[in-house]
């Protein structure tokens, strides 16, 4: 996955067409105009869960910026909806909140990254270049937290093997090294691969685990036992 510190993120947004999820007024003016300062099409924005439901089926952006608590429905459950509504849009969620429980919630509604609101604006820019590039981005924090919290609060079910998802030996190894927040060139360093062959791996283990992001497919694998 492209780092959320790559360089020039700005040159990299222009163009993407985002829509902005967020019960505050103000944060949601005050981000619209770093965005398009920076060459975002911001489509629209929305202040609750049913608006933005209804305008990304209207304007089908490539990512939305998700708040988490607004009137009328969580953000969870929007990313949710809106998944099923437009499955095509990835959505991101931005947020006050530090709580694993809400960010498993929520990658596990769909969303393919996570990131706090005082993250830099061109963090958040990289973010939304990740996630419309079909990529995760989480704040590092956060993702190792959120791996942490779900392996002390789910132990691995006893259930039989063949309950599982069949994963060949290569892949189990791909696996644990995304869980444990590994990048792709790194995947490949470690296992003397190239990462075009990671890539492979890692396309299968999400098909496999029907996992939307790889984040998603570590919270699973973890809750599986798979790694």
């Amino acid at each position: 996955d492209r780092a959320l510190g790559s360089s020039k993120p700005g040159a990299a947004a222009a163009g993407i067409r985002v829509l902005i999820v967020d019960n505050h007024a103000l944060f949601r003016r005050a981000l619209r105009e770093h965005l398009e300062a920076s060459g975002v099409d911001v489509v629209g924005e929305a202040a609750d869960a049913a608006s933005a439901v209804a305008l990304s089926a209207e304007t089908e952006p490539e990512v939305v910026l998700m708040g988490i608590r607004m009137p009328g429905g969580s953000g969870v459950d929007a990313t949710r909806r809106l998944r099923a509504t437009v499955p095509g849009t990835r959505v991101l969620i931005l947020t006050v909140s530090t709580e694993e429980e809400v960010v498993a919630e929520a990658i596990m509604a769909g969303a393919c990254g996570y990131l706090l609101k005082d993250a830099g604006g061109d963090e958040i820019l990289a973010a939304i270049v990740a996630a419309a590039a079909g990529e995760s981005a989480l704040s590092p924090r956060i993702a190792s937290a959120l791996i942490q919290r779900v392996r002390e609060r789910e132990p691995p079910p006893a259930s039989e093997v063949g309950d599982r998802p069949t994963l060949t030996r290569r892949e189990r190894e791909v696996l644990s090294l995304i869980v444990e927040g590994r990048e792709n060139n790194e995947i490949a360093a470690q296992l003397v691969i190239s990462p075009e062959t990671v890539k492979t791996h890692v396309s299968s283990i999400l098909e496999k685990l029907n996992a939307d992001n790889r984040l998603q497919a570590a919270v699973q694998a973890v809750r599986a036992g798979l790694a």
